[in-house]
């Protein structure tokens, strides 16, 4: 149940974006968006580090 409230709101959103003028393609190939998604890729990447090295100390 929950992929289908996924689907729904990711499609209220894009309606949304598509309402007020927003494209996304536009935000994805801009040098602006470029460097906010690899800024948030290299935190995602290091909280999975750090919850690995947690987890992994654990079972220490």
């Amino acid at each position: 149940m929950s992929v289908l409230k996924l689907i729904f709101w990711t499609l209220v959103l894009i309606l949304a974006l598509s309402f007020f003028g927003i494209s996304i393609q536009s935000i994805v190939t801009s040098p602006a968006g470029q460097a906010n998604f690899s800024y948030v890729f290299s935190l995602l990447t290091q909280a999975w580090h750090w919850l690995l090295t947690f987890i992994h100390s654990l079972k220490a």
